[in-house]
């Protein structure tokens, strides 16, 4: 058996490559054959898992963040083979690991690597690229995509509440068409998302509904988060009813797209995705994730 561990060496607190050899220890004892491979710039996980894919691997490891869990997952795309996938989370928000109950700590999330046990996953698919927890639309998501990563680094998941929170302070809205199974909304709006799994933005509790392998893009419009309606909008995230508050429209859908007559850029998986238009489609258990025994 074969195994590809794909490493960000820049992610968590820049400690990554201090958890790689615990990992390989524990794929030796299991048999694979590992091979290591450090991210150095844009798009190498990518290739690293294209490779991986190419050359029938069983299994690929990503550790690191979203962005570097975004780029290995876009390596399978395509694929005639395609690896397991297991996920060591060291990044800020960690959305992903989140939603499959993998560990947070990147210790006992190591120890994943032993279980037997594998889930099929829902991917997203926007435009011509992969994604596997979150997109977003507007100008809130252009200033969570603007969050420096040194930010990110220092603040974690506050760097990014931060940001947000002034950008909603600032009341603008982009004006945005959503069209989806056959339905159509327009009008301004603050922000666009669409979700595959019940974390964003590290808040487990914002789409409740939402399953990994249900088949459905669980969308909000937020249309008018002035002051007020933010504090109330924020309660409503944490209590899980956020799909409830009479500034939110929520609907699901396995096609959406969307559009705008000004140009507004995209988030996607926590990191700056194209401009509008997009657009977005599910695929139901497109790959195979190691999680904990029993979970």
């Amino acid at each position: 058996m074969k195994a590809t561990i794909i490493i960000n060496p820049s992610s968590g607190k820049e400690q990554a490559s201090e958890y790689v050899k615990k990992a390989e220890d524990i794929l030796s004892e299991q048999g694979y054959q590992v091979t290591v491979s450090e991210t150095a710039k844009e798009l190498d996980a990518t290739q690293f898992c294209t490779d991986a894919c190419k050359e029938c691997h069983d299994l690929v490891v990503s550790i690191g963040g979203d962005g570097t869990l975004h780029e290995t997952i876009n390596g399978l795309m395509d694929q005639d083979h395609r690896p397991k996938l297991a996920v060591i989370p060291l990044g800020t928000v960690n959305d992903f690991a989140r939603a499959l109950q993998i560990p947070l700590n990147p210790d006992q999330a190591i120890e994943t690597l032993r279980s037997s046990q594998v889930k099929n996953v829902d991917m997203g698919k926007l435009n011509d690229q992969l994604f596997a927890n979150v997109i977003a639309a507007g100008s809130l998501a252009e200033a969570l995509s603007s969050v420096p990563s040194e930010d990110k680094s220092k603040l974690g998941a506050f760097a990014y509440f931060r940001d947000g929170m002034k950008e909603l302070m600032s009341n603008s809205a982009s004006p945005l068409k959503i069209e989806y199974d056959g339905e159509v909304w327009e009008g301004e709006a603050p922000l666009f998302l669409a979700a595959l799994t019940n974390s964003v933005g590290g808040f487990e509790s914002m789409v409740p509904d939402a399953e990994v392998d249900d088949g459905l893009l669980h969308c909000f419009i937020m249309t008018n988060l002035n002051m007020f309606n933010t504090l109330t909008a924020g309660l409503s995230l944490l209590l899980g009813n956020l799909k409830d508050h009479k500034d939110v429209i929520y609907f699901t859908a396995k096609h959406v797209r969307v559009s705008s007559t000004d140009p507004v850029k995209t988030n996607v998986d926590g990191e700056e995705g194209p401009a509008l238009p997009v657009d977005l489609r599910i695929i139901p258990g497109h790959i195979r994730v190691v999680v904990p025994e029993g979970s």
